[in-house]
C-alpha cells in the first residue's frame, strides 16, 4: 500500500539504523512526544537497535494518559446523574477514577456510550431530547477541531441538551515544562506528527531559539521514526538547533488552516492540570465565553470534584522521561492491563501498555528489520 509498505521496508530500516550509527560519536537523549511513536519504537525494536547510541525517552504524548484523575471522576459523577448520557472515546472507558472506571460505572447502571466522533455525540443529543448528553472531550490539538465542529453543530441545531466536559490539552506547553524542569535530560525532540498535521511546525521556531534544542517532525512507521532520529542526531552532532520536517507527506509548515480556524473560533487557551505533571501554564483549551452554554462545568458546577492522584502510580515520572515503565515497582505486578493503576497502562497509546505488549518483541538490527 502506497505510503505504508515503503515505510516498513526492512532493508530501508536497516539502512537508517546503520546511518545513525555512522554519525553518532556519543549517546544522545531524544524524546518522542507522541504515544503512537512510542508504540512504533517498541513494536519494531528501534529503541533496542540503537540503545548504545540513542536513548529514547517517552514523553507525555498520550492524551488519555495525561487526563487527570479528577476529570475522570468528574465524568463518572456526570454519568451517574439521572437522565444523563455520558459519551466518550473507547480509550477512556477503563481509566481508573477514585474507585471505579467509566466502564464499571456503566455496569452499575450509568448510561455511558462509546462514540467514534464528537459529532456522533451531537446525534445522540438530537435523538434523546429528554436527556442531557455530555461529551467527554479529550485529546491534543489533533482532536480539538472535531470537538469544535460538534459545538458549532449543536449551536446551529439549537440543542440545549448537549455539553462538553472539555479536557483538551496543548503539546508545546508540555514540552516547555519538560525542558524547564531541573531534572531535564532531553537533548532533542521528535515532534508529534498528527498534532503538526493540524498545527504545523512554524510555532516551534521560537521554542528552538529559546531552548537550543532541535525539534524534528516525525511520522509513525519505522522508517519515519528512524529518519527523524537520524536528523535529530545529525543536528546534535553538528551543534545545530533547527526545526526540521521529516513527515512532509502529511505536514506543512502552517498546518491545516481550516482546522486551526475552528480551534481558534471555539476555544481559548488556559492553564490545565495534567496527570502526573501538575498544572501546566497555557496547557489546555477551554470553551470561549460565547459557547459557555455548552460547557458542562458551567451547566453542572456541583459535579466538579477535586481528587488527588494515586501515590502508587508513577505515570508522571514515566511521562517526564525520568524513568522507564519497567522501572516502576508496580509495573506488571499490581499494575497490568487487567488491573491498571493509571492511564498509561490502559490507553492504546500509553507507554506502560507499550512496554507490557512488546516485552518479547523481535528487534530491528543493523542487518535486518521487522516488516
Amino acid at each position: 500500500m502506497k505510503y505504508i509498505d515503503e515505510y516498513r521496508d526492512p532493508q530501508l530500516a536497516a539502512y537508517w539504523v546503520d546511518k545513525i550509527r555512522s554519525i553518532a560519536t556519543k549517546r544522545w537523549t531524544i524524546m518522542e512526544v507522541c504515544g503512537g511513536q512510542t508504540h512504533g519504537l517498541l513494536r519494531y525494536g528501534i529503541d533496542e537497535a540503537l540503545e548504545d547510541v540513542v536513548e529514547m525517552l517517552h514523553g507525555p504524548g498520550c492524551p488519555v494518559c495525561v487526563t487527570p484523575a479528577s476529570a475522570i471522576e468528574h465524568a463518572i459523577t456526570l454519568a451517574q446523574r439521572p437522565k444523563t448520557i455520558l459519551t466518550t472515546f473507547g480509550d477512556m472507558m477503563r481509566v481508573p477514577g477514585a474507585k471505579i472506571s467509566l466502564l464499571q460505572a456503566r455496569s452499575q447502571g450509568a448510561d455511558v456510550r462509546v462514540v467514534y466522533s464528537p459529532l456522533d455525540a451531537v446525534e445522540v443529543a438530537k435523538h434523546h431530547p429528554e436527556s442531557q448528553v455530555v461529551f467527554f472531550a479529550v485529546g491534543f490539538e489533533t482532536t480539538a477541531p472535531a470537538t469544535g465542529l460538534a459545538v458549532l453543530q449543536a449551536q446551529r441545531l439549537g440543542l440545549t441538551n448537549f455539553s462538553l466536559l472539555c479536557v483538551h490539552v496543548r503539546v508545546e506547553p508540555a514540552m516547555q515544562s519538560i525542558v524547564q524542569s531541573p531534572n531535564n535530560r532531553v537533548q532533542g525532540f521528535l515532534a508529534a506528527g498528527h498534532v503538526c498535521t493540524v498545527m504545523g511546525y512554524d510555532c516551534y521556531q521560537d521554542f528552538v531559539k529559546d531552548y537550543r534544542i532541535p525539534i524534528v517532525v516525525t511520522g509513525f512507521e519505522p522508517v519515519d521514526l528512524l529518519r527523524g532520529i537520524y536528523e535529530c542526531v545529525r543536528q546534535l552532532e553538528h551543534r545545530q538547533c533547527e526545526v526540521a520536517n521529516e513527515y512532509a507527506r502529511s505536514v506543512r509548515s502552517e498546518g491545516n488552516l481550516h482546522a486551526r480556524a475552528i480551534i481558534e473560533q471555539v476555544f481559548g487557551v488556559a492553564d490545565r492540570p495534567w496527570r502526573g505533571l501538575g498544572v501546566i501554564p497555557q496547557g489546555g483549551l477551554v470553551l470561549r465565553d460565547e459557547f459557555r452554554e455548552f460547557d458542562s462545568a458551567f451547566r453542572f458546577p456541583e459535579m466538579a470534584i477535586p481528587l488527588a492522584e494515586s501515590s502508587e502510580c508513577q505515570s508522571g515520572a514515566v511521562m517526564m522521561g525520568r524513568i522507564r515503565p519497567t522501572q516502576c515497582p508496580q509495573f506488571g505486578v499490581a499494575c497490568t492491563p487487567q488491573t491498571p493503576l493509571g492511564a498509561p497502562m490502559v490507553s492504546s497509546e500509553g507507554a506502560c501498555a507499550a512496554y507490557y505488549a512488546y516485552q518479547s518483541r523481535s528487534k530491528i538490527s543493523s542487518s535486518s528489520a521487522e516488516s
